[in-house]
């Protein structure tokens, strides 16, 4: 049986791969877009498997007229409370007047459901719209992946490839949860056409500490890779703190304050990943931090641009 699935956020950099993953099964899809922009037509093309359909988030019937005859919405929006809050309210209002039986949020990231509060702006965002989603009349999934792998190679600044160290706070052996975008979103495709699955689906693709991930950089780069202790998480998350009273950036959704609070809700613990299930879906090759640091760390030696 053909399943539709409405995807909100089809053309940014994982709901293009959810989108991509979800065409490989049974599927019609219907892509949520801007009214005006091409993004979604640049895509996708003339893909007689997607419908695309422009829609403000502002517009209620539009919206409604989307979602209606869907099996399941899935949300990959990005950005901060006027996207996971107020856009994802818009989108979940909408699927429930169409009587949508399904809605997976755009969560996609840490344990988020114990973090103290006020430790982490992005993930405290998915907790509050996680309350709406579970007093809707609606059935719910989240996936919870950890951290993107492909962030260690460079973008996180965790290992430092030029001083050959690997950061790490409170704990060098806090266990830390890692999956890539493509896994991330071969996962979602699967959540989205799977009409039993739970309230939260966790997986990783490689779970290591920073000692791990030390001894992992020694191997893949051929020269010593040493731990530095960077300070508490308390210590970071001060830190964040003045950060984003100070920063100019608030509006951005990844400014570099924001990126402390990610490590802080890692390195404390609360953000780990506690029922990890990579089985769920059957058998699969995981990509591993090894697999995205090989090539990178292959060239610590090399003077950067």
């Amino acid at each position: 049986m053909t399943t539709t699935v409405l995807v909100a956020g089809a053309t940014g950099d994982l709901g293009s791969r959810i989108s991509r993953e979800l065409l490989q099964h049974d599927v019609r899809l219907r892509v949520l877009t801007r009214p005006g922009s091409s993004a979604a037509s640049d895509r996708f093309g003339d893909d007689p498997h997607v419908e695309i359909i422009a829609a403000r988030y502002s517009d209620r019937d539009a919206l409604v007229g989307a979602a209606s005859g869907a099996d399941v919405v899935v949300s990959a929006l990005s950005g901060i409370r006027p996207v996971i809050v107020d856009a994802q309210r818009a989108l979940l209002a909408a699927a429930v007047t169409a009587g949508v039986p399904r809605f997976l949020p755009s969560d996609y990231s840490a344990d988020y459901r114990r973090l103290t509060p006020g430790t982490n702006r992005n993930l405290e965002l998915r907790r509050e719209f996680a309350g709406d989603l579970d007093a809707a009349p609606i059935q719910a999934t989240s996936v919870l992946n950890g951290m993107f792998t492909e962030l260690l190679a460079g973008q996180a600044p965790m290992i430092l490839r030029d001083r050959k160290r690997v950061l790490f706070w409170s704990s060098a052996d806090q266990i830390l949860d890692f999956t890539t975008k493509d896994d991330t979103a071969r996962v979602v495709a699967l959540v989205a056409l799977d009409a039993d699955a739970p309230r939260v689906v966790e997986v990783a693709g490689d779970r290591l500490s920073a000692r791990q991930v030390a001894d992992l950089a020694t191997e893949l780069a051929g020269d010593t890779f040493k731990l530095q202790w960077a300070g508490t998480t308390g210590t970071l998350s001060a830190m964040a703190a003045v950060g984003r009273r100070l920063s100019r950036d608030a509006e951005e959704t990844f400014p570099a304050w924001q990126g402390m609070q990610y490590f802080v809700s890692m390195f404390s613990g609360e953000g780990e990943l506690r029922h990890v299930d990579n089985d769920r879906y059957g058998p699969h090759s995981w990509t591993t931090a090894r697999d995205i640091l090989a090539l990178w760390l292959a060239h610590a030696g090399a003077p950067t641009a």
